[in-house]
């Protein structure tokens, strides 16, 4: 109960990211994107990779481009942010969806050396429980937790009946 009262809102999701468009080339550079649509707020993640033989251009800039499958809105765009990542480079941003649907996603890039897109569909999921999350997660915890103190007590008891 007392974990329960302690615990705060996390800007956190449930589970990893989990790729809607791998390895395929845009523009000057080859690129993954990686997603953790939640209604709300749902993130998106481009890893960057050299083309065979390239390089990665230094002015690279991401755009991604929401829209919900059925046509009900509009496109919305959003800029992406580099991430200084040792070894990797990668783009990120947030993007707020309000219904739980298909919806189709663009990433545009943009550089000296070229231009492109690439688009796919992703299913935005419901936001986790919660602050039940914490309770449902730890439950196994609590049980062993549990199980534990009923044996030491038990091991307590026949103790005291031996040494009496």
């Amino acid at each position: 109960g007392l974990l329960l009262l302690l615990a705060l809102p996390l800007a956190a999701h449930n589970g990893p990211p989990f790729p809607i468009i791998v390895d395929r080339p845009a523009g000057p550079v080859v690129i993954s994107l990686w997603t953790h649509p939640d209604v709300g707020i749902g993130t998106f993640f481009v890893i960057v990779k050299a083309p065979p033989g390239g390089s990665i251009p230094d002015d690279l800039k991401f755009d991604i481009a929401v829209r919900p499958a059925t046509g009900r809105l509009a496109w919305a765009r959003y800029p992406m942010q580099r991430e200084w990542l040792r070894g990797q480079v990668q783009f990120n941003a947030s993007v707020p969806f309000d219904a739980q649907e298909l919806w189709n996603v663009q990433v545009f890039v943009n550089s000296k050396k070229g231009s492109g897109q690439s688009a796919a569909s992703v299913e935005v999921t419901p936001p986790g429980l919660g602050r039940w999350d914490l309770l449902f997660f730890s439950s196994p915890f609590l049980g062993i937790g549990f199980l534990w103190f009923r044996a030491l007590m038990k091991r307590r008891n026949v103790r005291q009946l031996r040494s009496a």
